[in-house]
């Protein structure tokens, strides 16, 4: 069927609206931050000095804070991904055995994800704390007496994995409801062919489940990639990126830079981090489509 000039015209006016706000708000951000990053500019002054790529330079070979807050936030993704994934596929397994107030379980487990960061960061900044901190009392009362004064955000030994505990006990609601979905979507028929032929329940968890589930873990984990690595609320909330900066992320560390008036090299920055997540969202789709290819 030929489409005639005037359908044409009339479906680019329904894309018209969303192309628009795409190019204002995603297009022309990114082109404008890369535009910065050659500039040595304090953000506010008229007067910038044009220096090219010799801030991406110096990110990239003489800032290794940046490095090291790359590798924390290396540090809460990996977590995430595994235990944090982990525990909402685990429980999603459970849900999605048709277990009475299976709705109610879907509501708690979907509840941390929809609290402002700030507010849980701060709530649980009361829990960590040293002095009058809920998590010490509670391991002095079985006994653990050692961690009684024990202020799990100012160590540096601590500070970041606490940081990730409430992270992943934030975000794993995401990973559940999406897994739940994708596990309702399964049909039964196979199961029970299954269990006809004799399969146990680990059988068919690896021969059925994961494999059709394969989609929806490269959805969950782009998801958590993206999150996890962008994690700043909870960090500028719980610890300002402290001790001594061991709990810095890239995103702070723009936020820290760009604070002090390196507007420039604040974006050089932000253009790099942004390179490294689109090599990461990218080799993950290629690897999910090559495992999802073996498969059939």
């Amino acid at each position: 069927m030929k489409i005639t000039p005037k359908e044409k015209f009339s479906n680019f006016c329904f894309i018209l609206p969303a192309l628009v706000l795409f190019l204002v708000f995603s297009l022309y951000p990114i082109l404008r931050t890369f535009q910065l990053s050659v500039f040595e500019w304090n953000g506010i002054d008229k007067d910038m000095l044009f220096v090219g790529l010799k801030q991406y330079k110096h990110i990239l070979f003489n800032n290794p804070a940046f490095w090291k807050s790359m590798w924390n936030a290396a540090y809460v993704t990996i977590l995430s991904l595994t235990l944090q994934n982990g525990l909402a596929l685990l429980l999603a397994l459970l849900v999605s055995r048709n277990i009475r107030g299976e709705n109610i379980y879907r509501t708690i487990f979907f509840l941390p994800p929809v609290l402002s960061g700030v507010v849980v960061g701060l709530i649980w900044k009361f829990v960590f704390d040293g002095n009058f901190g809920i998590l010490n009392h509670f391991l002095a009362n079985i006994s653990f007496t050692q961690f009684q004064d024990f202020a799990w955000l100012s160590e540096i030994k601590t500070a970041l994995s606490s940081v990730a505990v409430v992270h992943m006990w934030k975000g794993f609601g995401y990973g559940f409801i999406i897994l739940l979905a994708g596990l309702q979507t399964i049909p039964t028929e196979l199961y029970e062919a299954a269990e006809v032929d004799g399969a146990d329940a680990w059988q068919q968890f690896k021969n059925i489940t994961v494999p059709l589930l394969i989609p929806i873990f490269t959805i969950v984990s782009i998801l958590t990639i993206l999150g996890s690595m962008q994690i700043f609320d909870l960090i500028y909330s719980m610890t300002r990126g402290g001790p001594a900066g061991h709990t810095h992320v890239p995103i702070t560390k723009i936020y820290e830079y760009m604070s002090n008036g390196e507007f420039g090299y604040s974006t050089a920055m932000a253009v790099i981090f942004g390179g490294v997540l689109l090599v990461v969202s990218f080799v993950q789709i290629y690897a999910s489509k090559k495992l999802n290819y073996n498969n059939k």
